[in-house]
């Protein structure tokens, strides 16, 4: 909320108190005026100025607080962005990995692309039809490729999908 609005409503709250004070303060006034026979005297007369006086304090702090709030209030600028803008995905391309590359064999190398060109994620079992090897040679090069912190697993049904880390 900006800080004039809240500045108005905080006034507004102040003058409810006001409102408040005065008819506490004449309905106190009736009550000792009835009831206390001694005059200006009587301690309930002092009593019904200090409450007057403290209520009518705390409502000109109040005041002065929305005060400062509708004129001196900074205004904060709330910047908000898209979902699209915050994540800024990194495009993947064989370049943005060639420092992995230079550390994985051949082998390791060709599954890395084929997971690149599927940009970043690709089902296990689609790594074996288009590398042409084993399941059992593409689990064991996933297993380095994990190992190394490069690409991760999920199992989904009967098969895993295969998730580039960036």
């Amino acid at each position: 909320m900006k800080n004039r609005s809240v500045g108005i409503i905080i006034i507004g709250i102040a003058v409810l108190i006001g409102f408040i004070i005065f008819s506490f303060n004449r309905a106190m006034t009736s009550i000792v005026n009835a009831s206390c026979a001694h005059g200006a005297s009587c301690p309930m007369w002092g009593t019904i100025n200090f409450q007057t006086n403290v209520g009518l304090g705390i409502m000109v702090f109040v005041i002065l607080v929305g005060l400062y709030l509708i004129f001196f209030g900074k205004e904060e600028k709330i910047v908000t962005k898209t979902v699209k803008e915050q994540i800024k995905p990194k495009k993947i391309t064989k370049e943005n990995y060639q420092k992995v590359m230079k550390d994985l064999n051949n082998d390791e190398k060709l599954v890395l692309e084929k997971i690149i060109e599927a940009q970043g994620t690709i089902f296990q079992s689609d790594l074996v039809d288009k590398t042409d090897f084993t399941k059992v040679k593409v689990t064991r090069i996933l297993d380095k490729l994990e190992g190394k912190n490069i690409i991760e697993r999920k199992r989904r049904g009967m098969t895993n999908v295969v998730i580039l880390k960036h």
